[in-house]
């Protein structure tokens, strides 16, 4: 789209009202892992907020797949080989084999990213959800897809951090710039996006939005003059907060800045890092978001008609991920949800309203109207001072990695079925006639399709 204005861009992009097709992606065992007693991150929210999406209705009016794990190939289009060895054969039992290594990886007891059982599983699932989304919305198969286990925005090429260990965000990214000459990043959890800008800072296929907690807190990086470098200089987008922010302040700085991005950026695709922590009385965080201003964030986004690939990252007062990520999907669909939380396996959590929505806390927003005003107009001179989207050449789209995998096994089939054809036919019907992988695919070969419940209750 090419237009002079930001309000021109605004009225054009909005949604017309055709339902926009939502492509959901869950692992049954995702929920399952456990980082420790005493750690905050807790992957059963996953599950949790996967049981009201169920009985809420809502895998209805979606398509619904098993993804699959990615493969250690896959994760090294980003992440270094040795890295990916180390998670591989790490465990709690042989960790005193690895002090060096861990030291140099950062992970393990004196970190915030501990050894689990099960560690190297669990990137593979929330990492594979998040590129099988990303090959969905490459193919056109969806306009939204969606995968609340991914978001791990802090690992960077060679080291954990901040409880992320594979950066799926990266990887989908670099997914989606087979297809997409641009592609935009939006993160609104209340921590810095720092692994997924560091990956792109020097160039300008990849604009990185950021609104986040600023100042003594973790990571400390995203300062409003954080904005790229080379090639990508102007790129990185960064609207430093501080404690207390509201949903109307919130949307003072989200929304006109979309708007400019939209205008001079003109993404292909996009991916919305929808970290909850950002919501009222987050265990970790600092902001005081509705779920209503929260989801906000992801309706705006939705209304420009863009491929987006909607992910889930922190989020630490689990029942409040749940209840967020489940309205976040039904605002993908465009469905009203009722207010009392229907009945679920894990009913008890929601105690002891049992309501889906959050009341704001009754605290100050240490955000003034002349910082946030002063933040809004830097943002809008660093994004009207580039010069329009920028070009790429593009050659032939590379295949999709699952694709390269499945042509060399069928020629390695092929070859070895090739001269002996004598009992061709003889087994046709019998119990060793399937020979599809062990995983199963579908007929893009992107894992099994779910479309009922019990097959994916998990």
């Amino acid at each position: 789209m090419t237009t002079s204005s930001s309000a021109t861009t605004t009225a054009l992009t909005k949604s017309t009202g055709s339902k926009q097709r939502v492509s959901y992606f869950y692992q049954p065992d995702v929920g399952h892992f456990y980082y420790g007693p005493s750690h905050p991150m807790k992957p059963h929210r996953i599950k949790m907020a996967h049981h009201l999406i169920l009985t809420y209705g809502l895998y209805r009016q979606m398509e619904c797949y098993r993804s699959h794990p990615a493969t250690p190939d896959e994760m090294s289009a980003f992440h270094s080989e040795d890295y990916i060895q180390f998670l591989g054969k790490v465990t709690p039992d042989n960790l005193r084999g690895y002090g060096n290594q861990m030291q140099k990886f950062n992970v393990g007891e004196y970190t915030d990213c501990p050894v689990f059982d099960g560690l190297y599983e669990f990137t593979q699932l929330y990492t594979g959800a998040s590129l099988d989304g990303a090959v969905k919305l490459n193919r056109g198969d969806c306009d939204i897809a969606i995968n609340w286990s991914g978001g791990l925005h802090h690992a960077k090429k060679s080291e954990a951090s901040g409880f992320c260990y594979i950066n799926d965000i990266v990887l989908a990214i670099l997914e989606l710039l087979k297809v997409h000459a641009r592609v935009l990043y939006i993160d609104i959890d209340v921590h810095h996006g720092d692994g997924v800008e560091e990956a792109f800072y020097c160039t300008d296929r990849v604009m990185t939005f950021s609104l986040h907690k600023y100042g003594d807190f973790f990571p400390g990086t995203g300062h409003i003059k954080d904005t790229g470098a080379k090639e990508g200089t102007g790129f990185s987008v960064n609207a430093p907060l501080t404690s207390g922010m509201t949903d109307e302040a919130y949307e003072r700085i989200f929304k006109p800045v979309m708007d400019k991005i939209m205008e001079v950026f003109q993404p292909g695709a996009i991916v919305l890092q929808c970290g909850a922590d950002s919501l009222t009385g987050d265990r970790l965080g600092c902001f005081n978001l509705s779920l209503k201003g929260h989801a906000e964030c992801v309706r705006y986004t939705k209304s420009f008609n863009v491929p987006t690939l909607v992910l889930g990252g922190g989020g630490y007062t689990i029942r409040n991920v749940a209840r967020c990520w489940a309205y976040e999907t039904s605002v993908c669909l465009d469905v009203d949800l009722p207010n009392e939380i229907p009945y679920n396996d894990y009913f008890e959590y929601y105690a002891p309203d049992f309501q889906l929505h959050l009341t704001p806390e009754q605290r100050e927003n240490m955000n003034t109207e002349a910082s946030l005003e002063s933040v809004r107009v830097d943002l809008l001179t660093q994004l009207m001072s580039l010069k329009g989207a920028p070009s790429v050449q593009m050659a032939e789209v590379p295949p999709d990695f699952e694709i390269i995998k499945e042509d060399a096994a069928a020629e390695k089939e092929r070859r070895s079925t090739k001269e002996d054809r004598s009992g061709e036919g003889m087994n046709d019907g019998g119990v060793d006639d399937d020979t599809r992988s062990d995983r199963g695919k579908t007929k893009d070969g992107r894992g099994e399709k779910r479309e009922h419940e019990a097959e994916l209750a998990g």
